[in-house]
């Protein structure tokens, strides 16, 4: 009888040694496996601008829709340009509200906009992207292709490497135009109270024919990219309009 007392001890100790064995090996293999297993990648963000002539209305669109993305639990952030960073306000004030007597030209022009969408990028846009938010821009590069380039008559290559340059990898997943008649935005900007006059508002009636074609153009080219839609409807409308085509877009 003690001889078989001391074989099955030394069997169950074996049989111990050998599942802590197996044990261990397995946590290797898990280790290894977890190693060799990529982690997923976080969800990119997604950029959507707001395009159009002077009182198309794209202040109040991107409001309300930033509400509808907010009720859906989603991260946005609503920026503007020129604007939108320190020095970027710094910029738009000299361009929007610049004396008339500073007689600023259109290629000054053209890269004051440029370094203010530059400063924008990199330290507001391309960050949010990374943690996945929502970016609901007020203009971007589209404006500069279309009002610097259309309205100006600035050649086009110039104006698209200096939009490449200050954007670098950063492009719009989503451009919005809301198209309203350059009729249409002048009766609405005579309405609009500010202390200090506007340089882009005190444009011609020709000017704007000219930036509502080259949106359209632009659409006409891109419409993978571009959602246009009419800004003489009620707001209630486009709101609507636009909501059931992002959802439609983004999913």
């Amino acid at each position: 009888m003690p001889p078989r007392k001391k074989t099955v001890t030394k069997t169950a100790k074996k049989a111990a040694v050998k599942s802590t064995s197996s044990r261990a090996t397995a946590k290797k293999k898990a280790k290894a496996k977890a190693k060799k297993t990529p982690k997923q990648k976080k969800r990119r963000g997604i950029l959507i601008t707001f395009e159009g002539s002077e009182g198309s209305g794209k202040t109040t669109q991107i409001s309300r829709i930033s509400t509808l993305f907010e009720n859906a639990g989603l991260d946005v952030v609503c920026t503007r340009e020129p604007g939108g960073t320190d020095v970027g306000e710094e910029i738009r004030h000299l361009l929007k509200h610049a004396s008339p007597n500073t007689k600023i030209t259109p290629e000054a022009e053209l890269l004051l906009f440029a370094a203010s969408r530059a400063q924008l990028v990199r330290e507001v846009i391309a960050p949010a992207l990374d943690k996945g938010k929502i970016i609901l821009c007020d203009r971007f590069l589209d404006s500069t292709t279309v009002y610097q380039g259309v309205g100006r008559q600035i050649s086009a290559e110039p104006v698209h490497i200096i939009n490449a340059f200050a954007v670098g990898n950063i492009m719009p997943d989503i451009t919005i135009v809301l198209d309203i008649p350059a009729q249409t935005g002048f009766a609405r900007i005579k309405h609009r109270t500010t202390d200090l006059p506007d340089r882009m508002e005190g444009e011609t009636i020709d000017f704007y024919h000219k930036v509502r074609e080259g949106y359209l153009l632009l659409a006409k080219a891109l419409p993978e990219r571009f959602i246009v839609v009419d800004g003489k409807r009620s707001r209630k409308w486009i709101e609507d309009k636009l909501w059931n085509e992002l959802r439609e877009r983004i999913g």
